[in-house]
């Protein structure tokens, strides 16, 4: 039973809005109280999802594109009035601020926007063929039902970056959102009601644990899984889809190194790494994870840092503060696990390091913004992913050592530079082993863009023409023209 007070929301199967008899408590990271219930959905409701995502599929892929793009369209249309509503709900149930929160509605419709826009766009090739009277054609076709697995960092963005491309291409869609941020996909799945897309090609399902999405995804149903997640997310998708060799595109983490060299504009980086650490509180697969800062500039830089990072204000993240709380309490748990190995191993506490004292955040997922000075490169807050508001500083002593160090992982998503020269800058763009080089600039991510990993960071990508692609597959005809 619901408690009083929550609000109760249903997943959105064929058309259909179903309830189940056990419910996930959603709860508000910001004092971790429920405020929402939404269906734990079990496998007969995975089942009815792929069988409606399938039976839809056979109509939806032999659309004309630009039609399916109208129905992009269309949902844009129905998720406009709704902006307002799910800014709110992202900041209660993500903890982001009201700000950012209204920055991801807006990436999200103009994900929307691209994709259906994208319809003339998808292009085949003809090759000239060895004999007369043939023709080699190579087409571009939909994999068919995909099964898109959602992290908690973006609910909404992460649903526009993956529904759009694959509805535009033909495909029908799973959405399975992370169990602690599953509310405004539910709102979401209101919008395609309205919109009306028909019923099928957008199925939206709700759970805990791993047992309902390793059953959609070992579905034989399923032919293309999209992942956005941790590393071993991705690693556990991979040995689920082995059976059936099942396409995937990951989406997975890493650790961005921050490298600063003497002659970068140190004020510049300064402003950058501070953005690029504690945008969404951290909780960005391409923040800034790790600052590899020439030793000669380092006590400067660590300085003009340190004084930046004290101007962060707590708050409750609806009034807009420089910060909100983490979304889960194992994720802080983790950052603390995280700091407290780094400081026993040697490093300093130069700003934040705990959970604050102050009686409005007795409760929540609440940690002060930290800078760790000190460190080095094998201390934990060094090596492994900290996804939180968490800065360590190594000093490297040069620009050869930082290059070392990032391209020893065995992951590689992102990585930044900042120097002013330009040979430096050719070297990095031709030798970090990363997906994302970001050159005297802070974090961002451009919708015609393309976002991807490199090593264990992922295969495929999302956004621009080459996301698109992701959600298509090659068929090639020969063609004999004889009569």
């Amino acid at each position: 039973m619901s408690q009083p007070n929550l609000q109760d929301y249903r997943c959105y199967i064929n058309g259909e809005w179903i309830e189940s008899e056990k419910k996930i408590h959603v709860e508000n990271p910001a004092n971790g109280e429920p405020f929402a219930t939404v269906p734990n959905c079990t496998l007969a409701h995975a089942d009815l999802a792929l069988q409606s995502s399938q039976a839809a599929l056979a109509s939806w892929k032999h659309l004309p594109a630009v039609a399916r793009g109208q129905h992009l369209f269309n949902l844009i249309d129905a998720l406009k009035p709704k902006r307002d509503l799910l800014a709110k709900l992202l900041v209660v149930e993500q903890g982001k601020t009201l700000n950012e929160a209204y920055g991801e509605f807006d990436d999200t419709i103009n994900y929307f926007k691209y994709s259906a826009e994208a319809a003339r766009r998808i292009e085949g090739q003809i090759f000239p063929a060895d004999n007369a009277n043939e023709q080699l054609w190579i087409q571009k076709v939909p994999f068919g039902v995909t099964v898109g697995l959602c992290a908690f960092n973006y609910p909404l963005a992460l649903i526009g970056r993956k529904v759009g491309p694959a509805l535009v291409t033909g495909n029908t869609i799973i959405i399975k959102p992370h169990e602690a941020t599953p509310v405004t996909a539910m709102v979401f799945a209101q919008a395609v009601e309205e919109a009306g897309i028909p019923k099928g090609v957008i199925n939206v399902i709700s759970g805990s644990g791993i047992t309902l999405s390793e059953y959609l995804v070992k579905s034989p149903i399923t032919q293309l899984v999209t992942l956005t997640g941790s590393i071993r997310a991705g690693q556990a998708i991979c040995k689920a889809v082995a059976e059936n060799v099942t396409a995937v595109s990951l989406e997975l983490g890493g650790k961005a190194s921050f490298i600063v060299l003497p002659d970068a504009d140190l004020d510049k980086a300064v402003d950058a790494v501070v953005i690029s650490r504690y945008a969404n509180c951290g909780q960005v697969c391409i923040c800034a994870e790790l600052v590899l800062v020439h030793e000669d500039i380092a006590e400067e830089f660590s300085r003009k840092v340190i004084e930046k990072v004290k101007q962060i204000k707590l708050g409750d993240p609806m009034t807009n503060p420089g910060m909100g709380p983490s979304v889960t309490a194992q994720g802080l748990a983790r950052i603390e696990h995280i700091v407290a190995e780094t400081v026993k191993a040697g490093a300093t506490v130069a700003v934040g390091g705990s959970r604050p004292t102050e009686a409005a955040f007795k409760k929540g997922n609440w940690y002060l913004p930290t800078v760790l000075t000190n460190v080095s490169a094998q201390m934990e807050a060094a090596k492994e992913e900290i996804f939180g508001p968490v800065l360590p500083i190594v000093k490297v002593k040069s620009y050869e050592e930082a290059v070392q160090i990032t391209n020893a992982r065995n992951d590689g998503l992102s990585a930044y530079l900042f120097t002013n020269n330009y040979k430096t800058i050719m070297h990095a763009i031709a030798n970090l082993e990363v997906g994302t080089v970001f050159v005297n600039k802070q974090i961002v991510g451009y919708i015609q863009g393309y976002h991807s990993g490199h090593k264990r960071s992922g295969i495929g990508g999302e956004d621009g023409i080459y996301g698109i692609e992701g959600f298509l597959q090659k068929r090639t005809v020969y063609l004999n023209c004889n009569e």
